[in-house]
């Protein structure tokens, strides 16, 4: 029986969802959502924090500060709660009501940026402000998730070891991309595994993280406007970039299933079909990691008139086509 003292120290590593019987190709999915944050972010913000304690860059007084577009600012406000820190989440206008409501629930301060800078669009206009508050105050702590190397070290140390451990015979692992700290940890931990693993990054559609230019990218999570620093690609394999609208049609025909995951998680699963129907699957073993649940996008991708605004009807999906059938044929209602 788990007993905790701190939300942090509880995370399921262990949980995996096989995605066969809903879209007839063999898929495991590694669910990374069931924690006190919600997401995948816990481990980075966990290591980050821990780290800068280590090296005296936190101390009583220090104010974490940090750009996010949602979950890892999520689990920052957790750990500085019960850390006792104070919390400032730059974010911008793409980050769901659910997040930033989650943030301020748990004491963090948000400040949405809504003006693009002119070189770096939202993101660049993010980085400015933290930047101004840096110089302001000496107390602002920016741990800087787009270049600490504890990003990718806490998947180095902990969902990497813990794919191999349930998939010895690992053939391919799909990794949504962002700042990329999960692929490189993954990436870097596999290179060095007793048998060879294909890493698979993907990327969406409007991302400028493997050259391509920026465009409109609505769903927050995965893709950036430039390229990460962390990213080396000599670590990886392929990348498959995901329209958004297929990234939704993905989420809401699983959650036709009785399974509610978040955007990036519907980003990852569609290029993961793509891939191995494009590739062969069969006799692989390929798994693909979930970064977070589906309650916070339930006023956007679950939302048909914001899909619809933004996407069309059709990236809506043929619900109707999505229900399961019994064992006689007809479909379930």
């Amino acid at each position: 029986m788990p007993v905790i003292t701190v939300p942090q120290e509880f995370n399921e590593e262990d949980l995996y969802v096989d995605l066969e019987p809903m879209t007839g190709q063999r898929l495991f999915l590694k669910c990374e959502g069931f924690n006190f944050a919600g997401s995948i972010k816990l481990k980075a913000a966990t290591e980050m924090v821990e780290s800068a304690e280590r090296r005296g860059v936190l101390t009583p007084d220090s104010i974490l500060v940090e750009s996010s577009s949602g979950n890892l600012g999520v689990a920052l406000s957790m750990i500085a709660a019960s850390r006792g820190y104070r919390f400032v989440c730059v974010t911008d206008s793409r980050c769901n009501l659910a997040t930033r409501l989650m943030m301020e629930a748990l004491g963090g301060q948000v400040h949405v940026v809504s003006d693009e800078h002119a070189a770096g669009g939202l993101l660049g206009a993010r980085l400015a402000y933290l930047r101004g508050l840096c110089a302001a105050d000496h107390r602002y702590v920016w741990l800087s998730q787009y270049h600490n190397p504890d990003n990718w070290r806490a998947h180095y140390f902990r969902t990497a070891p813990a794919i191999a451990r349930s998939f010895p015979r690992l053939d391919v692992l799909f990794i949504g991309v962002g700042t990329t700290g999960t692929l490189m940890g993954c990436a870097r931990w596999f290179r060095t595994w007793d048998r060879p693993v294909r890493i698979v990054a993907v990327d969406s559609v409007g991302s400028a993280i493997f050259g391509n230019p920026p465009g409109r990218r609505m769903i927050p999570g995965l893709g950036m406007s430039v390229r990460p620093p962390l990213l080396d690609e000599a670590y990886v394999d392929e990348a498959v970039r995901v329209e958004e609208a297929d990234a939704i049609r993905t989420c809401r025909k699983l959650a036709r299933r009785g399974f509610l995951f978040g955007g990036s998680t519907g980003t990852v699963v569609s290029g993961a079909m793509t891939w191995l129907a494009r590739n062969g699957w069969r006799g692989l073993t390929p798994v693909a990691i979930a970064p977070d649940l589906g309650e916070r996008y339930l006023d956007t991708i679950y939302q048909a008139n914001w899909v619809q605004a933004l996407y069309g009807s059709d990236a809506l999906g043929d619900m109707a086509g999505d229900r399961p059938t019994n064992a006689a044929g007809g479909r379930i209602r």
